[in-house]
């Protein structure tokens, strides 16, 4: 099943009770200072905000979505923090950074079955409590946990290109060019595409980008083909493309220990090189790590999904799912 942890901010709720006590907010580009006379409200908004998001998760009422879920929510000092100290002459307090995720008591509570809830409150070694953005507990906790998705909400508009077109799908290098480019991007998706950036170096291989008050946006962006937001997907750095003649070699040394075995059917070179516009190829750093084959049959409307093969060192992390896509892909395409 589906194992969760949600990471959530408070934001507009800080904001809210700074008002309400005449508080000035101060931020030094998009980073609150957290000082002594803030941090109360900032714990206080924090706090109502995760008792209220337990209270929505135990809701089980006859007759609605949540009856009979008894979903078990577990929240705790699973963040430790430090100090962001003084950049730039400016001391930023209270305001911190992630130091440690404590990802065996999360793992255990994800074991038991319960939904672990992340606040954007750390705790230090010796008892102080920092702020933290929201967006990057959640990407420490992805990158800790080696989780197989990481979803970013944001505000405002979708990614777009020069056309206007909404940009589903990019790359780690894509995302440096877009942050480097003169296209105008809201700050908040600047922010969760550094962030999503930042999980990709991590080991994070799909990180999606959704728009906070598109009702079911969650459940089309996991369960519908192509999703409605922006995914930024590790696949894509590590070229995975039609296979050419010069792959002929790489290709054998990655299927030749599983021909040994018995798992594949024994293929020559020569039937390999006649055959090899039939394959896709991933690739990373210069060496296939994995590969696949459509044999199409145009008559009867199918194909068959032949000689599928991932590098034994890069198993069991959405590779061969990856490659089982682009061959869907092209199946339709034909």
């Amino acid at each position: 099943g589906v194992r969760l942890v949600l990471a959530h901010g408070a934001r507009p709720q800080i904001e809210a009770r700074l008002a309400e006590a005449g508080v000035a907010p101060h931020f030094a580009g998009e980073l609150r200072i957290t000082d002594e006379a803030t941090l109360p409200f900032v714990k206080e908004a924090t706090g109502r905000v995760r008792i209220r998001i337990e209270a929505s998760l135990s809701m089980s009422l006859a007759n609605s979505p949540m009856h009979g879920a008894r979903i078990r929510v577990a929240s705790g000092n699973f963040v430790t923090a430090r100090p962001l100290g003084v950049h730039d002459g400016i001391d930023y307090c209270f305001t911190g950074e992630v130091r440690r995720i404590d990802n065996q008591a999360i793992k255990t509570w994800l074991d038991s079955g319960a939904l672990v809830l992340l606040s954007s409150l750390g705790y230090s070694p010796t008892g102080e409590i920092f702020n933290i953005g929201a967006e990057e507990v959640a990407t420490a906790a992805a990158a800790s946990l080696r989780a197989d998705k990481l979803l970013l909400l944001y505000e405002g508009e979708d990614l777009r290109d020069t056309s206007g077109n909404m940009i589903r799908e990019l790359g780690p290098a894509d995302v440096e060019r877009l942050l480097a480019s003169d296209l105008p991007i809201a700050s908040d998706m600047q922010r969760h595409l550094r962030q999503a950036l930042r999980a990709c170096r991590a080991g994070v291989r799909r990180i999606h980008l959704l728009r906070r008050r598109m009702a079911g946006g969650l459940l089309l962006e996991l369960f519908s083909r192509d999703g409605v937001g922006s995914m930024v997907n590790v696949d894509v750095y590590e070229n995975l493309r039609s296979a050419s003649i010069d792959d002929v070699g790489g290709i054998l040394a990655l299927i030749r220990p599983l021909e040994d075995a018995g798992i594949l059917v024994r293929r020559s070179r020569e039937r390999l090189e006649m055959e090899i516009d039939r394959f896709v190829v991933l690739e990373r750093d210069n060496s296939i790590i994995g590969c696949a084959a459509l044999y199409p049959f145009a008559e009867e409307h199918t194909g068959e999904l032949a000689c599928v093969a991932v590098d034994a060192a890069y198993q069991n992390s959405g590779r061969a799912d990856a490659l089982l896509k682009y061959i869907e892909t092209q199946a339709r395409r034909q």
